[in-house]
């Protein structure tokens, strides 16, 4: 192992893991689909200011893009929905979420598919709603991923985005590992792989985060392919390309005291916690 590998890892014991679902389902407290369930509220408090839970929910069709094991979907489920559609990449999440949905009761009104985000088989304008919470910093292709929701998206409907940007504290998506903030801005990507795989070796479910984390690539270097490392830099030179108005946007610092940070050039990448947009699509 490297000398910045032995670093880390010596490092790491000073900091505490934050609360993290995969753990919490190794020590049996509950399930990540449950976890995403009880924190179904927090994932959608950005949009409050703009839109309730009922405009953006209530009567309408939704698409909730990166909906991992449902649980999120299934508590946006709760405000009575017309249909709710939750789509994810990874295979078993579809069938965890529509199990979960069953538990829930809420079987005749979502259901769960595995798809990728930039290529739809949905027809056009579908949908009311399309959601993609913590989303926009996993998927591959940003850009097409963008212009597929607004073609599956009707007219009037809104597209509700939020993330954290790469150079948050955890994001490098390591922390049910590593409780090291701004890690990745410490160490290089292949100090952090090495690390991670030797602290998680040992867990029974180890095996699971790393496929689910990393991917080699053509050149035969191993990747963190979990994350498109999505800064605010980048979003912003996306959405000059999104013909569509952005309706409402904003910027959240880690703490409020922490604000006049969040909006320096040199430091703002550090301390937002989340960038919130939404979009409407216009007729």
């Amino acid at each position: 192992m490297s000398v910045s590998s032995q670093m880390l890892l010596g490092l790491n014991r000073l900091f505490p893991l934050p609360v993290h679902p995969f753990n919490l389902a190794n020590e049996g407290q509950m399930s990540y689909t449950e976890w995403q369930f009880q924190k179904g509220d927090q994932t959608i408090q950005f949009f409050l200011p703009y839109h309730s839970q009922e405009q953006m929910f209530t009567g309408k069709t939704v698409l909730d893009i990166g909906c991992g094991g449902g649980g999120k979907t299934c508590y946006y489920a709760t405000f009575k929905p017309e249909k709710m559609i939750g789509i994810d990449i990874v295979p078993h999440y579809a069938v965890e979420g529509n199990e979960f949905a069953k538990q829930k009761g809420l079987a005749d009104v979502v259901s769960f598919m595995t798809g990728d985000a930039a290529n739809m088989s949905f027809a056009d304008n579908t949908f009311d709603t399309i959601i993609m919470n913590d989303a926009m910093e996993h998927v591959g292709e940003p850009e097409k991923t963008l212009a597929e929701c607004f073609r599956v998206l009707k007219p009037g409907g809104h597209l509700y985005i939020n993330f954290p940007p790469y150079y948050h504290p955890y994001g490098a998506h390591l922390s049910d590992a590593i409780g090291i903030p701004w890690v990745h801005a410490l160490f290089s990507e292949q100090a952090l792989i090495r690390a991670y795989k030797e602290l998680v070796r040992d867990l029974p479910d180890g095996a699971d985060r790393l496929s689910f984390r990393f991917s080699t690539g053509p050149d035969g270097r191993e990747t963190i392919s979990y994350i498109n490392q999505m800064t605010i830099k980048r979003f912003r030179r996306i959405q000059q390309g999104v013909t569509q108005p952005a309706v409402y946007e904003r910027e959240i610092p880690l703490r409020n005291q922490l604000k006049p940070l969040a909006k320096l050039p040199g430091l703002r990448e550090f301390f937002v916690k989340m960038v919130v947009c939404v979009y409407r699509k216009e007729a």
